[in-house]
């Protein structure tokens, strides 16, 4: 496995479980139990997502994670719960998928998917923070049933294309890293107070 692709297996993987963890490690486990999936000999450690044990488990979370993204704000809060699960929870699916490694490389992974899990994760959780101030529960729905979507045709984009994945990643970062300033900002001007203006 080349460098690139190792990268784009890791972000893309990392990516996918910071924004439905359960529901990505289920997946891949289904697909690789109904053999949709033959994971090469350097991710061959993936089959053990298809245990029976693991399958239930995931799939019994990924039923409670569905419908708790669904409530507006109980979404906020199931977030919040996931705030440091979510990241680790990738970087342990990446060092799954890919730690058949040297040692140095195994970190490597764990870092690359855990840290691009938790940029998954924050901007899933700042949307929905934004969205959720809308009226209507629309909107909501919508972008949660888009994340749903998400996962199966990424992580097929993942094993098929994973050099793609690894730019689609990259673009994904950049993007975040800008707009990111602006939202800060914004945040900002919401909540912290002017100098000199008195409270009401």
């Amino acid at each position: 496995m080349d460098t690139l692709t190792m990268l784009g297996s890791a972000a893309g993987l990392g990516f996918l479980a910071g924004i439905r963890l359960y529901f990505t490690v289920f997946a891949l486990g289904l697909a690789v139990r109904l053999g949709w999936f033959e994971p090469s000999a350097a991710m061959h450690h993936l089959s053990l997502l298809a245990q029976t044990p693991v399958l239930i488990a995931s799939g019994v979370l990924l039923v409670c994670e569905f419908v708790a993204d669904k409530i507006p704000w109980f979404d906020t809060m199931w977030d919040a719960v996931h705030t440091f699960i979510r990241p680790v929870g990738a970087a342990a699916l990446g060092i799954t998928a890919l730690g058949n490694f040297d040692p140095t490389t195994t970190v490597l992974v764990g870092l690359i998917a855990g840290g691009v899990g938790f940029t998954g994760h924050a901007s899933k959780a700042a949307t929905r923070i934004a969205v959720n101030h809308s009226p209507e529960p629309f909107s909501n729905w919508i972008i949660s049933f888009g994340e749903d979507l998400l996962v199966p045709f990424g992580l097929w984009v993942v094993v098929e294309h994973p050099v793609y994945a690894a730019f689609a990643i990259a673009t994904f970062l950049i993007s975040f890293i800008i707009i990111s300033r602006y939202v800060w900002r914004l945040l900002r001007s919401l909540f912290v107070r002017p100098s000199g203006t008195a409270a009401a």
